[in-house]
């Protein structure tokens, strides 16, 4: 029986955002030329953000510049503002962008530096900016609960959805931002959304403690989502989780999984130890 073709993003750019010390640009792209080496064909690989709060994107244009031509794969900037989505607009070999949306207020000003209400028209302008240009994915965040006690709720989530969709907004990402969400409520809240939305364009970005991975990615499964991502040796994750141990769901314990229980991911298990290795030895000499 064929395998089920499954949507693995392999977030780097995650991993090394909180990294004490700059990652040479040689080595981040010896780093993801492996990847692709691989056969990973989705990569966040950076952002457009400001050096002065994340100094280690600041070779954005270098890194996307010097790697080989995307030729059908997947390659994703994070941008927060105009600004961002400028110099996105401009970069060689980039083919998406991806926008983080909070539900949460707190979190939103926080990670943007705006309201709510002031990040609806970004995301409009992000959609007519980037209609025939560049792919669109925003990343619904704090999607399954927040830590400030802001409100949240399914409906919130829903109605957030709809909004988005509205607004032509194919690709949503919803992401557990501070890695603490229960299996179960992953489950219901993307049985949720799929209920209403279908999976088409329906992602999670999970983050979790080494002994709930598999049951989170089972989760996801069973809502129906068929994308899913996630960092090699778990690296990178929540610095407000307040857990040491939460971090991105670990890439070479996840793709194996997804091929055992019949899902196609394209990449070569093989690499798996080593590029985790790879990955574990960066952010000793970076992080």
């Amino acid at each position: 029986m064929a395998k089920v073709p499954i949507r693995y993003v392999e977030c780097p750019r995650d991993a090394w955002q909180g990294f004490s010390r700059f990652i040479p640009t040689e080595e981040k792209v010896a780093f993801l030329e492996k990847l692709l080496e691989a056969g990973f064909r989705h990569l966040d690989l950076t952002s457009f953000v400001s050096p002065k709060w994340v100094p280690q994107m600041a070779d954005a244009e270098a890194v996307l510049a010097a790697l080989p031509p995307p030729e059908g794969r997947t390659y994703l900037a994070i941008v927060a503002n105009e600004r961002g989505l400028e110099r996105a607009l401009a970069a060689k070999n980039l083919t998406h962008v991806g926008y983080p949306f909070s539900l949460s207020e707190t979190f939103q000003r926080k990670n943007t530096n705006r309201s709510l209400e002031d990040s609806w028209p970004l995301v409009g302008e992000m959609v007519r900016a980037t209609e025939g240009r560049l792919g669109l994915v925003v990343y619904l965040s704090m999607a399954f609960g927040n830590p400030y006690g802001d409100p949240w709720s399914l409906e919130a989530v829903l109605e957030a959805m709809g909004r988005l969709r509205e607004l032509g907004v194919r690709e949503i990402a919803l992401a557990d931002t501070y890695g603490v969400a229960e299996a179960e409520r992953i489950r219901q809240v993307l049985e949720g959304v799929v209920a209403r939305f279908g999976p088409e364009g329906l992602g999670a970005h999970l983050h979790a403690r080494p002994e709930g991975v598999l049951e989170k990615v089972e989760a996801v499964l069973a809502s129906g989502v068929r994308w899913l991502e996630g960092a090699l040796a778990g690296v990178g994750g929540c610095p407000f989780a307040g857990d040491e141990l939460v971090g991105n769901l670990p890439t070479e314990r996840v793709l194996p999984h997804l091929e055992e229980r019949g899902y196609a991911t394209g990449v070569d298990l093989k690499a798996l130890p080593g590029l985790a290795g790879e990955a574990a030895r960066l952010k000793l000499l970076y992080g």
